[in-house]
C-alpha cells in the first residue's frame, strides 16, 4: 500500500483510506462533493473550492488503492473526471448539481446499508 500526501487527510492517507470499501470511500467523496455544491450555490466559491480540493484528494487516495482495477479503476476515473468537468471543465458532459449529487448519494446509500 502506498502512502499519499494530502494536505486536508493526513489520517486517511496514512492507511485507513484503504480498510474502506469502495462505496465508503466515495459516498465520502460525494460528502466533500456536496459541501462544493452547498458553498457554490451560497455563491461562496472560495469554499466551494477548497471542498472541491478535499475531494480530489479523497479521488487520489481512492485510485492509489491497489484493490482498484479494470472496471472499478476506469469507473473512479471517470467520475473524478466528470466532477472536474462540472466544476472546473466546460461540462462537458451536462452535468448539473443534482446528477453530480445523486451519483455521489447512490454509494453512501449502498455503504450506510453494509455497516
Amino acid at each position: 500500500m502506498s502512502t499519499v500526501t494530502t494536505n486536508q487527510h493526513t489520517d486517511l492517507a496514512t492507511g485507513r483510506w484503504h480498510t474502506m470499501t469502495l462505496c465508503e470511500q466515495m459516498g465520502n467523496i460525494g460528502s466533500e462533493v456536496s459541501r462544493a455544491l452547498s458553498w457554490k450555490q451560497k455563491g461562496n466559491m472560495e469554499q466551494s473550492w477548497r471542498a472541491c480540493a478535499r475531494a480530489l484528494e479523497l479521488f487520489v487516495l481512492t485510485q492509489t488503492d491497489s484493490r482498484y482495477s479494470g472496471e472499478q479503476g476506469r469507473e473512479i476515473a471517470r467520475s473524478k473526471e466528470v466532477f472536474l468537468d462540472f466544476f472546473a471543465g466546460d461540462n462537458e458532459y451536462h452535468s448539473t448539481d443534482h446528477t453530480i449529487q445523486s451519483y455521489f448519494d447512490a454509494f453512501a446509500r449502498v455503504a450506510r446499508r453494509s455497516i
